[in-house]
């Protein structure tokens, strides 16, 4: 049976990928290297969608809230640090956007931002993985895991409609095998 942690964990892997393009894409700026526009703006789009929307989203909506349920404090504990990640991870995507968004890219600001972003998401990330996880693990019994398995699936379906996520793996692959290669 497969957990909340590896089905997040799996997610994880996905997130990983877009944020080593997105370094390529802003080392390629720094650089003064063509960039598509229309690449970092797909990009943005998977993270708003996938990461935000739908990871975000089953924590936010389901994980957290059951954690807390289970004797996992909110305040001043991890819940707290990751949501406030989150909020963090949202305002550095609206900066990038911003960024892209004029008739001229504002390099600086566009840098700035997404280079602050991928160490925000990696640092998020590595807690997430090896702290709050296990404790998932450790606190949730397997009807409650399968239940918001459950419940992220709904999320998948309702919130980001079907297919979607298929389609945003196959963006991921297309934007690896032109900045990762």
């Amino acid at each position: 049976m497969e957990t909340t942690s590896q089905d997040l964990k799996h997610e994880h892997d996905a997130i990983q990928i877009a944020l080593n393009i997105i370094e390529k894409m802003y080392q390629n700026i720094r650089e003064d290297k063509e960039i598509d526009r229309r690449d970092i703006k797909e990009i943005l789009e998977f993270l708003k969608v996938f990461a935000d929307k739908c990871h975000h989203g089953k924590e936010e909506a389901y994980l957290f809230p059951a954690l807390e349920r289970a004797g996992i404090p909110n305040r001043n504990g991890p819940i707290e640090k990751m949501l406030e990640q989150h909020r963090q991870g949202r305002e550095l995507i609206r900066k990038m956007d911003s960024a892209i968004n004029g008739r001229i890219i504002d390099r600086k600001a566009y840098i700035e931002a997404a280079s602050a972003y991928v160490e925000l998401l990696r640092n998020h990330i590595e807690k997430e993985n090896n702290i709050l996880f296990p404790m998932s693990d450790a606190k949730l019994s397997k009807e409650k895991q399968k239940e918001l398995l459950s419940d992220f699936e709904r999320l998948e379906k309702n919130v980001i409609g079907a297919g979607v996520h298929e389609e945003l793996h196959a963006l991921l692959k297309r934007l690896s095998r032109k900045y990762l290669s």
